[in-house]
């Protein structure tokens, strides 16, 4: 029990991660709405990066090429289908303020966080010491992501508060995972090698569909190579 008090103390700082956001209340709004577009270019890099050079290939060890794509095909139809809902339960005509990626956003970051959750209770399963380092890396991961995350909120419609509020939330489903991998970890291989890809699948098309597209709406010069930058930014944190 000793190592799942650590397991859950790791996911609990994994989690505190996602109040990052709370240095932007620092500045003004002006100000934020013109870094806006970089934290979006940021998250797409970062979903990219994240779900090519990560979760792909974690799941790839687990499973069968030919199963984890098809995992991570159903997890896009399943964001574009719910997205689709999501534009009709909530932007029946034009008044519609708030984004429909920005759930989507908290639907897939939750999962991921699960996921990363799911990594630090086995982890610590194994040693103190493995999960210690487990959760360092973790938390070098979530620092870009979380950064990007909450911009993407503001810039879907969300409030500043709202938003670092939504995502602290998002976030708890770390703790969660660290608790269910703790006691499934000689389950966890199957069920990884759904979620995994499953989630990649969100990730690509949040990016592809929802956030690059907004990338090109830009048509100012500096704007716009300074986004390609911060893309190709996140995706080398990833």
């Amino acid at each position: 029990m000793i190592n799942l008090s650590w397991a859950v103390g790791a996911s609990i700082v994994v989690s505190l991660i996602s109040l990052i956001g709370i240095f932007s209340l620092l500045v003004r709004e002006t100000k934020l709405n013109k870094i806006l577009i970089l934290l979006i270019g940021f998250s797409s890099g970062g979903l990219i990066g994240g779900a090519f050079l990560h979760l792909l290939p974690e799941a790839l060890e687990l499973g069968q090429p030919q199963t984890i794509f098809s995992y991570l095909i159903i997890g896009f139809i399943s964001f574009f289908v719910l997205e689709k809902y999501l534009h009709w339960r909530h932007c029946h005509d034009e008044t519609c303020k708030i984004h429909p990626f920005t759930y989507l956003n908290l639907v897939g970051d939750s999962i991921h966080n699960f996921i990363d959750g799911l990594v630090i209770g086995t982890s610590f399963l194994v040693s103190v010491k493995f999960g210690v380092v487990t959760s360092l890396m973790i938390i070098l991961h979530e620092i870009p992501h979380e950064i990007g995350n909450f911009g993407v909120l503001v810039y879907g419609g969300f409030g500043r508060f709202k938003a670092l509020y939504f995502n602290f939330l998002t976030a708890l489903t770390c703790i969660a995972g660290a608790v269910t991998g703790y006691f499934i970890a000689e389950y966890s291989q199957s069920f990884s090698t759904f979620l995994l890809p499953f989630t990649a699948g969100g990730f690509i098309y949040i990016a592809a569909c929802d956030l690059i597209p907004e990338l090109h709406k830009q048509t100012d010069l500096k704007k716009s190579v300074s986004s390609m930058i911060t893309f190709l930014c996140g995706i080398f944190f990833i």
